[in-house]
């Protein structure tokens, strides 16, 4: 009798009005997005999978042109892992986080290779999986399979902190509001829930000034109550991250900018890049640093300096042009100009540095 109980009680937890209203407005409002399934129609794994990797730590907006070139060149697992790693990492510059493209690479190659072209369909299998962690896992099963599952992203941890008035700063926070999500994930469309939860924060549980009349669950919400939404989630004081330094070395010809693959391990990992100097904790010393440079050149300092913003750190680079070189460069090749903005981000501040200084 006791599990016939705790069965009825969580088939009505999984039924509360209060998610069927989401899905009400859901159903009205729900963002048109290249990667999403029309109403009514399964989810392509595939697809759910490709945005979310690209999704982690970058804007819809952002991703959106990448992705449907993604897709276009690459419209199956089995045929992004047959791709070239240099060229699915060209595909993703600009994009940042390039980590993020060499897992992308490697999990199609064992989805293709040990999965028969398959993508497992419920969080534990996922997360063996490179690259993919507990909120990516969580909504590639809800979405693509119509798992139970609570995807909690930053979106998702601002409306339940409201929702629940979690006052609890994160990252503490994150364990309560992943239980509060569970609770609420419904039986019926646990896929469309998830989504809506997305579009909710993105659209309407916005960090500031939040639509709150226009919110399903404005009726529901502690915060909204309260009159203190913005202040929710409360995140832990960031530490300042600390500085490093390092030199560009560039040189044109002939309309055309040298460049050379980097490393394939470690930050921008096998990506396209204006050679640089190591990346230092204190300012390099010229002699030393130039120990690096891909050619004996004259060189001069251009004024300024380039910053770039990492996650942990930051980055500071001067740049030296080559005068005149005295030997041709090596392990690498020449890009034209109208090429340079396929560069990472970092390298595409280097060449509007190195031209401004140059007009």
């Amino acid at each position: 009798m006791g599990s016939r109980q705790t069965s009825i009680r969580k088939s009505q937890k999984r039924s509360q009005p209060i998610s069927r209203d989401l899905l009400l407005w859901y159903d009205r409002h729900r963002r048109d997005l290249p990667w999403r399934a029309a109403a009514g129609e399964r989810s392509d794994p595939y697809a759910v999978w490709l945005s979310e990797i690209m999704l982690q730590q970058t804007t819809v907006t952002a991703v959106k042109p990448y992705f449907e070139r993604f897709m276009a060149r690459w419209p199956g697992v089995r045929d992004l892992a047959a791709a070239p790693l240099e060229a699915v990492l060209d595909q993703w510059a600009g994009l940042g986080y390039y980590a993020r493209a060499r897992n992308l690479h490697a999990c199609a190659i064992i989805i293709s290779r040990d999965h028969d072209g398959l993508f497992p369909d419920n969080e534990a299998a996922l997360k063996r999986l490179p690259g993919i962690g507990d909120y990516t896992a969580a909504a590639i099963a809800a979405i693509a399979f119509d798992r139970p599952a609570a995807a909690v992203d930053g979106n998702v941890e601002r409306v339940i902190s409201r929702l629940y008035h979690i006052t609890q700063p994160l990252p503490a926070a994150k364990k309560p509001i992943r239980a509060q999500t569970l609770a609420l994930v419904p039986d019926d469309r646990p896929g469309d829930f998830a989504q809506a939860l997305m579009d909710l924060g993105a659209v309407i549980c916005t960090p500031r000034q939040p639509r709150c009349p226009a919110c399903p669950w404005q009726a529901h919400c502690r915060a909204a109550a309260k009159g203190d939404a913005e202040s929710l989630p409360v995140k832990a004081p960031k530490k300042q991250r600390p500085i490093r330094h390092a030199l560009a070395f560039w040189l044109e010809k002939d309309g055309a900018v040298f460049v050379r693959r980097r490393p394939a391990k470690g930050l921008l990992g096998g990506m396209l890049e204006i050679p640089t100097s190591p990346w230092l904790d204190t300012p390099p010393l010229m002699a030393e640093a130039m120990a690096h440079a891909p050619y004996q050149a004259q060189w001069s300092t251009l004024p300024g300096e380039v910053r770039h913003v990492f996650t942990h750190f930051e980055l500071l680079i001067t740049v030296l042009r080559a005068d005149q070189p005295i030997s041709a460069p090596k392990d690498g090749h020449w890009l034209a100009r109208d090429q340079l903005d396929g560069l990472p981000g970092l390298m595409q501040k280097i060449a509007r540095h190195a031209l401004a200084a140059q007009s």
